[in-house]
Order: structure tokens, then sequence, then C-alpha cells
């Protein structure tokens, strides 16, 4: 979205169904006109009580009558015709829905707090949250330029010609971080049924048995070897598709196991110069303390910047 409201054709690449679709939303061009219009149709709908079957620990997760709201209203946006703005109103009821649940999210692990306060009607929410939408659309114009992104692996960017791009800005899944896909299981489960969405902890695919495990370092845990095999991967292929002269920035995450940390932005700005990228400067931007059993003190984990290049 911010390319197009600076005037850069941009291309983004996105593993994750859910954040495919909020970012194909927003890149979007919409009629703020036709938004209220389609917003007051569908808030002026008389609620029908809706057939529906979830799971318990989805039902403990929202008040019975917000999710009745949930699927009366999803009902109602699927009869939108245009897609984008069926899309549009769909992300509405995904924000909304969280906001008159019970849901806290702690890491990859979803908790129902039934103490709350003030959990409004989905209806309420629904209301507040296109009106919000839709004043951003006002706010941030776009310009016309080309944008897309595409659900897909960094690891393979076969669709993109060698040399065709200007500038990457990338972040990719923290080593040994939370499951990046699993806090949002009950998204999935009320507005995405039957979609995959592949695991993302560390690395982001399942590895075979017989896998190099020490292919960077043997003092390094399974998991680092796995997740720098994905990563030199991808650094690869930006390699490739980047223009000599072109520039790239990557964020990372320290990793944190039992006995160590594990100092990622070393070792993945060790391989991008190894694939052939200049790294031009690391940056530290957050430092934390890491422990273990939260007493104990291991080190110190930090988030950090790599600029890099193509000469």
């Amino acid at each position: 979205m911010t390319c197009r409201e600076v005037g850069v054709p941009s291309l983004g690449v996105e593993i994750s169904p859910l954040f495919h679709f909020i970012a194909n939303v927003k890149i979007q061009d919409y009629d703020t006109a036709l938004l209220r219009s389609l917003r007051d149709k569908i808030l002026g709908e008389r609620f029908e009580h809706q057939r529906f079957t979830a799971g318990s620990f989805l039902r403990n997760l929202y008040p019975k009558p917000v999710l009745e709201d949930v699927f009366f209203f999803k009902k109602v946006v699927q009869k939108i015709e245009e897609e984008k703005y069926r899309n549009f109103f769909t992300l509405a009821l995904i924000v909304a829905a969280e906001k008159s649940s019970f849901i806290y999210r702690d890491g990859a692990v979803v908790k129902a707090v039934k103490d709350k306060p003030r959990i409004p009607s989905l209806r309420k929410a629904l209301r507040r949250v296109c009106n919000l939408m839709i004043r951003d659309v006002e706010a941030l114009p776009l310009k016309d330029v080309p944008a897309e992104v595409r659900l897909w692996d960094a690891r393979d960017l076969g669709f993109i010609d060698d040399e065709a791009i200007d500038a990457i800005i990338t972040s990719p899944p923290y080593l040994n971080k939370i499951e990046y896909t699993r806090c949002y299981w009950p998204e999935y489960e009320l507005f995405f049924e039957g979609v995959d969405h592949p695991s993302m902890r560390s690395y982001l695919g399942v590895r075979p048995k017989e896998v190099n495990y020490s292919k960077y370092s043997a003092e390094l845990p399974p998991a680092a070897n796995l997740y720098f095999e994905d990563m030199e991967k991808a650094l690869a292929e930006i390699y490739r598709v980047l223009k000599p002269g072109g520039k790239g920035v990557m964020v990372v995450g320290g990793g944190v196991f039992p006995d160590r940390v594990v100092e990622t932005d070393v070792e993945t700005a060790a391989i991008a110069e190894k694939v052939g990228l200049t790294v031009d400067r690391v940056l530290a931007v957050n430092k934390r303390a890491a422990t273990t059993g939260r007493v104990v003190k291991i080190g110190e984990t930090r988030e950090s910047i790599i600029y890099f290049s193509k000469r």
C-alpha cells in the first residue's frame, strides 16, 4: 500500500493466505460513495438466525450473539457482487469479530478471557470498523501505479525474471519465534474454511530426515540450520531478481534457544555475501535480555536491519 501511496510500482510475495488477503484489500482502488452505500445496506439488514457449526473452543471465544451475528453478516457480505468490495467488508467483519470476542493472543496461543471489559456487539463494532476503513481510504489516496501481491513462497521466485527488480524490502519469520499462523486459527475457521495455511515457524516447511543439519555450523541447533538453509534460498532468489545497483533491506530477529542466543543478523549477513550480495550495513534497532525458564539470563537478543545491494 505504501508503494501505491508514493507512486512506486510494486510486487509483493506473501505465503500466509490471511495476510495475502489483507494486503490485497489494502492495495485496491475504491469508490468511497459506493463503500458507504454498501456499509449502510449491510448494517441495515434485519438479523436472521443462521444454521452453522462451530467447535466448542471456537464457541468459547465469542459471546453466542456475536458468533450468530458473524455468520449472519458473513452471508450478507457474500452477496456483494464485485469481489474487491466483498473482500473489503469481509476484512471489516474479521476485524470487528475480534473486537467483539473474548480472544487474547499470547504468542502462538489463543486464550479466552471472559472478563474483558466492554465487549461491543458485533453490529456496533462492524459499524466502527467500516467507518475507520472508509476514512482511511479517503485519507490515503493511492497513485495510479501497478501493484500486486502474490500468494507465493519467497524461496522460489520463478515467476520473476532475472534482474527485474530495483529494490526489495522484506522481513522473514524470526528464528525460533512463535508459530506465525497458529494464533490466527479462529479467523481461518470462520472466514477461510478449508484454506490450507502452512507452518511458518523458524523455517517454512517440513524437512526430510536426511537433511544436513550442520550445513552452516555444527554448533547451531538443528532448527537454526534449517532456518539458515531457507534464508540462503530466499537470498539467492533476491540476488537473482535484483538489478545491478539494486538495493535491499531485510529485518531479522535473533533466535533464543534454551542454552544460547543465535545472532541471526550476523549469520544472515554472511549468507547474503555468500550468494553475491554486498552487505552495506547492519543496524541493531532493538535489544532485549534473553532468558531461559523466564528467570536465567543467557544473553541478549536483538532485532536488526540488514542493508544490502547488488554491485
